[in-house]
């Protein structure tokens, strides 16, 4: 069983920065594909960032993100990381990392290990 609990969520300012971290509770989460997902109240979870498992060669972003996220992961301290840059108020929602073994996913149910997530506000 894999434990994710993510840290890093805020309040920022449009235009501004926010990292956040994805910790896992094993020591072989390097053997695991990890995403980044988003979710508004009245609305489904949606796609963010995936990182592939091993050296983290492959990622994928949402379209909405792409060029503003970066996707990154530290095997030695089993974290997967989201850097987030020119923040707009319409990433306001609470993440969640998710991991799977296998090749990387942007689907929801493709994951078996969800956090609880954390949120982020951006005011405009």
């Amino acid at each position: 069983q894999v434990q994710l609990v993510e840290s890093g969520g805020g309040l920022v300012q449009a235009g501004g920065s926010l990292r956040l971290s994805c910790a896992a509770s094993v020591s072989t989460f390097s053997r695991y594909a990890t995403g980044w997902f988003r979710q508004v109240p009245g609305k489904d979870r949606e796609f963010v960032a995936t990182i592939s498992s091993g050296n983290g060669a492959s990622t994928y972003y949402a379209d909405s993100v792409r060029g503003r996220f970066t996707i990154s992961r530290d095997n030695a301290k089993n974290t997967v990381s989201l850097q987030m840059n020119s923040l707009k108020p319409e990433d306001t929602a609470v993440y969640s990392c998710a991991a799977k073994f296998g090749s990387i996913s942007w689907s929801v149910t493709a994951y078996d290990y969800w956090g609880q997530g954390t949120q982020v506000t951006v005011s405009s």
